[in-house]
């Protein structure tokens, strides 16, 4: 799953930037690290499962970091659908 991530081209880093992605329905797939700080990840863990969003947890901030193209660690990515499911 982790692959998905680092191969996909429509990703958001950072807690601001996936929770904006869940509440506009864009957001396909989070990831989490393991060792974030809860005040951090659990507003976006309550959204994904207000929104129904598949989740899942990456071993440190370091390693999603890293899968996330970014030079620094990170708490929380998303993966983005291209297109937006209307309801």
């Amino acid at each position: 799953m982790e692959e998905l991530l680092s191969n996909s081209r429509n990703r958001v880093v950072g807690t601001k930037q996936t929770i904006k992605a869940l509440e506009n329905g864009e957001a396909q797939k989070v990831f989490i690290a393991s060792d974030a700080e809860d005040k951090v990840t659990r507003p976006v863990v309550s959204l994904c499962e207000e929104k129904n969003v598949e989740l899942y947890y990456v071993e440190s901030m370091q390693k999603l970091g890293k899968l996330s193209g970014i030079k620094v660690k990170a708490a929380v990515a998303a993966i983005k659908d291209n297109e937006k499911e209307v309801d």
